[in-house]
């Protein structure tokens, strides 16, 4: 990787003890597949890819500016893409969690960083290659989300690992 340029992404982290109750759940199911480690459960809002380390104090400041209240999310959908990405993810998305990520994307935009055109898909990555979905699993966890953050992805001989550059909060949650 070049020592100039980071790979980066802004997510939401899964909490610690929410990320060991879905590993637990996801390693019950016996799966073949290689697991995405508890430490790296994330729901990515807008991958960067490689950007140079000057354009760091920019995302830092455009990220601060983006305003959306705190949510709940309730992953309750078992998915898999035809890559072999075993996922969980909302069935109903929550509209705070749209606008978060679009806000991101169109902030980033605006100021001219290149971005994939893929649509923003929210899940949560559980197992890579694996050959089937179960059938009879039922997911359901809860989420409450009150910040985002902005991280590296870093390489090593022992896998990804995802290091937390800053993070900033969601505005309290507004009343029904």
């Amino acid at each position: 990787m070049n020592d100039d340029a980071l790979r980066l992404f802004f997510a939401l982290r899964c909490p610690p003890r929410l990320a060991e109750a879905i590993t637990t759940w996801r390693d019950d199911l016996q799966l073949q597949g290689r697991p995405v480690a508890t430490a790296n459960l994330h729901l990515t809002l807008v991958f960067l890819g490689q950007q140079p380390l000057t354009q760091l104090p920019t995302l830092l400041s455009l990220a601060a500016s983006v305003q959306v209240p705190a949510f709940d999310l309730h992953l309750d959908h078992l998915g898999r893409f035809n890559s072999g990405l075993l996922y969980l993810a909302p069935n109903q998305p929550p509209e705070a969690l749209q606008d978060l990520a679009q806000g991101l994307r169109d902030t980033l935009l605006d100021t001219g960083i290149n971005l994939d055109d893929r649509p923003f898909r929210a899940h949560l990555s559980l197992l890579r290659r694996c050959p089937r979905l179960p059938a009879d699993a039922t997911p359901s966890f809860d989420w409450p989300v009150s910040h985002f953050a902005l991280f590296a992805s870093e390489q090593s001989a022992h896998g990804s690992h995802y290091r937390q550059l800053q993070q900033w909060p969601l505005r309290p949650k507004e009343s029904p």
